[in-house]
């Protein structure tokens, strides 16, 4: 078992280096998306994030061996590619129809379900906790969307079919978190990151546009690099905090990521209000927003505050 190395102020450097990374990253995607598809711009992060992989795994000979893998993961990292491909076109279509706030709020729901699903796979406990953080968490998606509710259910708006999408994308996501678990049995995290990227994009290539990237002004196409680095450099920072901090603790400082990404918007609408439009939405479904990273983070927590506090209890009961 995976012992933190203690250094917790350096875990939560980089577990808030990935938030704001993540957070800042539907902003820049929404500027490229205007001239590139879905699949494109997906296509692009992938191969440019999997090729460093591939050459800096190469260059320190940490290539990953197949063999090891056996016939049960082989179905697992196929699961794995599938999985992520669908999961990075699906946010970005949803993307498209939605304002970068409100999608980054709905694929909160990813981890939550992938909890959900280790319930039923891994035979983990769902603790009292969790429990509640959940009940915070759909309270705070009901806020969230008071201006919009009756669209949502009444009708399929371009709105509804938006939020539909993101929650899709945040259910294969799950399929994909259970079988990158089972492979990270057989590789580490880069060996894994760097095959599933390569093969995610060799999926896409049939239905990619590269000379889509031609027509993207200057800014954009720094904005494309951004976005192709992001996913290397956030997803490295994750990482490298869960090796200096419990994990329970990362996945609730990662919770801010919406928050991020709503504070962000509101920044870039202040300094170019001709490229980035503001959040249509209410102090009340601000206020879910709020909520729901509120239920994120204890819904994360939730374990290791029942350990905290049966510890507590067993230390009272020893001093009576």
């Amino acid at each position: 078992m995976h012992i933190s190395s203690g250094r917790w102020l350096y875990g939560l450097f980089l577990a808030l280096l990935t938030a704001v990374l993540w957070g800042v990253l539907p902003i820049k995607l929404k500027q490229v998306l205007q001239v590139m598809d879905p699949v494109t711009v997906t296509w692009f992060r992938l191969l440019v994030s999997g090729s460093i992989l591939l050459a800096y795994l190469a260059a320190s000979r940490r290539l990953p061996a197949f063999r090891p893998l056996g016939k049960k993961g082989a179905w697992l990292l196929l699961l794995a590619i599938a999985s992520l491909t669908a999961n990075y076109v699906l946010y970005l279509v949803g993307l498209n129809l939605l304002s970068p706030g409100t999608t980054q709020l709905v694929i909160q729901v990813a981890p939550i379900l992938l909890l959900i699903s280790s319930l039923f796979v891994f035979r983990e406990r769902f603790s009292l906790g969790q429990g509640l953080g959940l009940l915070v968490l759909l309270v705070g998606f009901a806020l969230f969307f008071n201006q919009r509710l009756d669209e949502l259910l009444n009708s399929l708006t371009a709105y509804t079919t938006g939020v539909l999408t993101v929650l899709l994308a945040a259910f294969v996501w799950a399929f994909y978190g259970l079988a990158q678990k089972q492979l990270l049995t057989v590789w580490n995290s880069l060996q894994v990151m760097m095959v599933i990227y390569l093969a995610c994009a060799l999926l896409l290539t049939p239905w990619a546009h590269p000379l889509q990237a031609l027509e993207l002004s200057p800014l954009q196409g720094w904005l494309l690099l951004a976005c192709c680095l992001n996913t290397l450099v956030a997803y490295g920072a994750f990482a490298e905090a869960l090796a200096h901090w419990e994990a329970s603790r990362v996945s609730a400082a990662l919770a801010i990521t919406p928050l991020v990404t709503f504070i962000s918007v509101a920044l870039a609408v202040s300094w170019w209000p001709e490229y980035v439009q503001p959040e249509q939405i209410n102090w009340l479904a601000y206020a879910g927003a709020v909520l729901v990273v509120m239920g994120s983070a204890l819904t994360a927590l939730g374990p290791s505050l029942l350990t905290g506090w049966r510890a507590r209890k067993a230390r009272l009961a020893a001093l009576a």
